[in-house]
């Protein structure tokens, strides 16, 4: 069983590489209209980031057994940068982004990764905690509702 702050502990830092991740793609992008698309993006990914943080301050302090102070989290860390945006899959990925349009169905299907990893989660964490996992959830189908809409813009 996993405590809700874990599930928030991946969900920051799954933010934190979706960040990184649109940050590259502002940066890998030509034209300003894209530039600024990729920076919103990323913008949204410390909003959310910052949303989970919020969500841990609000719950029981969890504090596992460890070796050394930061150990655990540092595994969480670890474990998250494998899941969802990660590094090696992110510059395979990158190579294969021709416009803004491949960028933003990449992301789509990030969010949609995502979801299905915290509805995945949900059944290893307490049923009382259940309602944070529903939270998470509800940011990320935000965040694929903003993209669809950005997506319908550039398919027009």
């Amino acid at each position: 069983m996993f405590n809700a702050s874990e599930i928030l502990q991946f969900a920051i830092r799954i933010e934190e590489n979706g960040e990184k991740m649109y940050r590259r793609f502002s940066k890998a992008i030509k034209d300003s209209k894209n530039k600024k698309l990729f920076g919103y993006l990323a913008d949204e990914e410390v909003k959310h980031k910052k949303t989970f943080n919020d969500m841990v301050s609000k719950i029981e302090k969890y504090e596992p057994p460890e070796s050394y102070p930061g150990e655990y989290f540092a595994y969480l860390r670890a474990y998250a940068d494998d899941i969802i945006f990660t590094h090696k899959n992110l510059d395979n990925e990158l190579t294969k982004i021709v416009d803004a349009l491949a960028a933003i169905k990449f992301a789509i299907q990030r969010e949609v990764d995502s979801i299905l990893y915290y509805l995945e989660m949900k059944n290893f964490v307490p049923e009382h905690q259940h309602k944070v996992i529903h939270k998470i959830v509800d940011e990320e189908r935000n965040h694929y509702l903003k993209l669809t809409e950005i997506k319908k813009s550039y398919e027009d």
